[in-house]
């Protein structure tokens, strides 16, 4: 199996391994894009960010931009549908230390989609065509593009957009299975992943129901891509990375990590949100993670009702070594 698990090289950037974690809003900060990368992700996902909130300089936008030394490579997400501001702000922030230039056009939370952002653009291919160019052209990072299937059952354009995105200048197409219509319900077809792979000369990254390692190998087998983005089985689970590459390369089926290993992972990532993000946000965002983690395990549900409740350090570190 270890022709599954391989180097990946996307323009001028070559990755470690074809095991990518996919962007995720309120998801892939920094602290957790740490972990991911340490326990074997060959490129970390930043949370997307607003084109217009660069330009605008808002205050919140600053801290989605941190990148830390050890987190290497990154690829930085753009949202908008602007050429002229998306390939402005690309110019603006070439130079901080992310590897890859994303954008996003598969976001179907509908406060994107009804400004004509995220998954909307798969309804304007020219509208596609003229952002990739523009983005592509202004900086010398490689740009790359995030789609679905399509916006509904009545557009399923991937393979369009993968060839102007092609045209236009991406260096590689990640493709979500589903349409924005089905958001994350229903089954992801993998079967569109496969015909954009045999339209465009890119790499193609599938994502999409990719839940743990054998699903990982199903998705490269079935459908030729060049790499996989896990997306939401990442969420309180940064060990997929390593199960994922120990299966691809020589059939290895890793443990689930025990209970301790849960614990010490929480307590880590905890420190990191503090460091990060201050005692407020940093123990308010861990709620969420500290659920994550959790799921699963025997007896755990009282805790996940409590770590609601949490609102200082000591509490949430109490709380999660009881565990």
């Amino acid at each position: 199996m270890s022709e599954l698990l391989h180097p990946l090289m996307i323009g001028d950037v070559t990755l470690d391994n074809n095991i990518l974690l996919a962007p995720m809003a309120g998801v892939t900060d920094l602290p957790f894009r740490l972990l991911c990368r340490e326990q074997g992700a060959g490129l970390c996902g930043m949370e997307m960010v607003s084109a217009k909130a660069i330009l605008y300089k808002n205050k919140n936008t600053e801290s989605l931009l941190a990148i830390h030394p050890d987190e290497g490579p990154v690829s930085l997400q753009l949202f908008g549908s602007d050429p002229k501001i998306l390939s402005e702000m690309a110019k603006r922030i070439e130079d901080r230390p992310f590897s890859i230039l994303d954008i996003n056009m598969g976001c179907p939370v509908p406060k994107v989609v009804n400004n004509g952002e995220g998954s909307a653009l798969m309804l304007k291919p020219e509208l596609v065509r003229d952002i990739v160019s523009a983005v592509s052209q202004a900086i010398q990072k490689p740009v790359t593009v995030k789609i679905r299937k399509g916006f509904d059952s009545a557009h399923i354009n991937a393979v369009e957009i993968a060839r102007i995105a092609e045209d236009a200048g991406a260096a590689a197409i990640a493709v979500h299975g589903r349409t924005r219509e089905q958001d994350y319900s229903g089954e992801a077809d993998w079967e569109i992943i496969a015909r954009v792979k045999e339209s465009v000369s890119i790499p193609v990254i599938g994502n999409g129901d990719i839940t743990d390692d054998e699903s990982a190998a199903k998705m490269l087998e079935q459908t030729g891509c060049d790499g996989i983005m896990v997306g939401r089985a990442a969420r309180g689970n940064p060990w997929i990375f390593r199960q994922i590459a120990s299966y691809l390369k020589d059939g290895a089926m890793l443990p689930k990590p025990t209970v301790k290993e849960r614990r010490e992972m929480m307590l880590r990532h905890a420190h990191l949100q503090l460091e990060c993000k201050g005692e407020y946000t940093g123990v308010r965002e861990m709620r969420k993670h500290v659920s994550w983690y959790t799921a699963g395990i025997p007896n755990s549900a009282r805790l996940r009702q409590n770590v609601n409740m949490v609102e200082s350090f000591e509490e949430l570190v109490a709380m999660i070594q009881t565990l």
